[in-house]
């Protein structure tokens, strides 16, 4: 082994005790903070909005490649989503928000999530631009993982055959992967999106690998319900659009415990003084103050849209009324399990 080899080869090794110290997992906020200092890593690149079954087998490969290959591990990922820049409010909901989405990747064993900014700059980066700057010059990739259907650079001009030609030029591997089936069903973002749209949870499930889960924490509201007599847990989702709304059967875990509650997400058009839509959750046979908690909201069924009431008489009659069919839902899922 050559001088220059033991020196790369203990510089690869010092990297990953540095991550092994810091549980070997580092977010790096834009391009300008993306020094490595010649470190090789594997990586991919993507969305991964509620890192599904098909994101899963990506980053299990990725995990793969980077112990035996003794480098970190890589993902790139951008905010704004790029169809959340070029769409704006028109944007297909999250399914993940980003707080959740690096927690996602910190349990999957990934070392380094690089989170770049999307703007007018990133957009205006050409393919091989974002080669160079990214790829080449700020992660030193050795192995790199896409989907069949990625394209990148503001011309359009990336894809597997141009990564495919650079990395032979850049002593860099390109791996594409096929589109991922479950059932019969290519697993997607988009798909999974529509099955919690049409309130079929269960599809949503499979297609996710886990339950459909919103997470926040519980915050101070304008107490609407509590002087209706249906006291909420408010979790504030700060979007405009969610993949789900109306009223549900949820499942609200605080603390390590597990409660049944009715549930509305929308922007309380009786009432009408919320722009964004909010979670507010109603806790069956509770009492107990949980303001400032994280909690997750786990979605079941649903019991109908949101809908605006002529008088909050009638708003009131009509949230007792979907207690009612919530405890009944919960009843009979008891039943048939027994």
């Amino acid at each position: 082994m050559t001088l220059i080899n033991l020196y790369n080869y203990w510089v690869v090794i010092f990297s990953m005790s540095i991550l092994q110290k810091e549980n070997k997992f580092r977010v790096i906020r834009g391009l300008k903070n993306l020094h490595l200092n010649g470190v090789r890593t594997v990586a991919t690149i993507g969305s991964f909005d509620g890192i599904h079954l098909g994101h899963q087998t990506v980053l299990s490969d990725l995990k793969d490649q980077s112990q035996n290959l003794r480098v970190p591990s890589a993902v790139v990922i951008f905010e704004p989503q790029p169809q959340e820049y070029f769409s704006g409010e028109q944007a297909p909901a999250r399914l993940m928000r980003f707080r959740d989405k690096i927690e996602s990747f910190r349990e999957h064993g990934i070392n380094i999530v690089v989170c770049l900014k999307f703007n007018e700059s990133m957009r205006r980066l050409t393919a091989m631009e974002f080669v160079k700057r990214v790829l080449i010059d700020g992660l030193a990739v050795k192995n790199l993982i896409i989907g069949d259907d990625f394209r990148f650079g503001c011309d359009r001009s990336g894809d597997y055959e141009m990564l495919h030609h650079i990395g032979k030029a850049n002593d860099f591997k390109v791996q594409q992967m096929t589109t991922y089936n479950f059932e019969g069903e290519r697993v997607s973002s988009t798909n999974i999106r529509k099955a919690l749209i049409n309130s079929k949870f269960d599809r949503a499930k499979k297609l996710l690998g886990k339950p459909f889960k919103v997470f926040g924490r519980v915050s101070y509201g304008a107490k609407v319900g509590r002087e209706l007599g249906f006291p909420t847990a408010n979790i504030n989702l700060k979007r405009y659009s969610v993949p789900v709304r109306g009223v549900f059967a949820v499942l609200l875990r605080v603390r390590g415990n597990v409660y049944r509650g009715a549930a509305n997400v929308g922007i309380r058009p009786t009432v009408g003084d919320l722009v964004k839509p909010i979670l507010e959750v109603h806790l069956l046979n509770f009492n107990k103050n949980i303001y400032g908690e994280k909690v997750s909201v786990e979605f079941m069924h649903k019991v109908r849209d949101e809908k605006k009431f002529s008088n909050i008489e009638s708003l009131v009659r009509n949230i007792e009324k979907d207690v009612k069919t919530v405890e009944k839902w919960f009843e009979k899922q008891i039943n048939d399990a027994n």
